[in-house]
């Protein structure tokens, strides 16, 4: 069951995200601290498992942006339906969780790759508002691969 919802909150999480990759991958660019690259991954994998199963309206991004940011904008001009965010969450869980994994197995360079893949989706949404995984979403919709 998705929800209506302000646009700017999954774009909100986005910045958080991103500036979260930004972090990791640089982390895991020197072996003294790939193990904090990796623990660091599996806490964006876990915030990626929350926003897959529950949605953005759920997540802890979410519950910040509706009590610290929202409050300080002018209403949103139109809704948006949570499935493309949510359907988001879930390619990033699989992009991060896919790293976390590798780095489990000792492919530190597995943990770079997938930390600079999602940051690279988390920016294009955080900067430019496009949201990757929405886009892999519609494109499977009008494929009716997914309902």
């Amino acid at each position: 069951m998705s929800t209506q919802i302000d646009p700017r909150g999954p774009r909100f999480g986005a910045v958080i995200t991103a500036t979260l990759l930004a972090v990791d991958v640089y982390l895991s660019l020197d072996a003294s601290t790939a193990a904090a690259a990796h623990a660091l991954l599996g806490v964006i994998t876990a915030s990626f498992l929350w926003g897959a199963l529950r949605g953005p309206a759920k997540h802890p991004y979410g519950f910040l942006f509706k009590k610290l940011v929202r409050p300080r904008l002018a209403a949103p001009k139109e809704l948006e339906d949570s499935a493309g965010p949510q359907f988001a969450q879930l390619v990033g869980l699989l992009v991060a969780g896919t790293g976390f994994v590798l780095g489990f197995f000792g492919i530190s360079a597995g943990v770079t790759f997938a930390a600079a893949a999602a940051f690279i989706a988390a920016f294009l949404n955080a900067a430019f508002d496009y949201c990757l995984g929405c886009q892999i979403y519609v494109g499977l919709k009008r494929l009716k691969v997914i309902r």
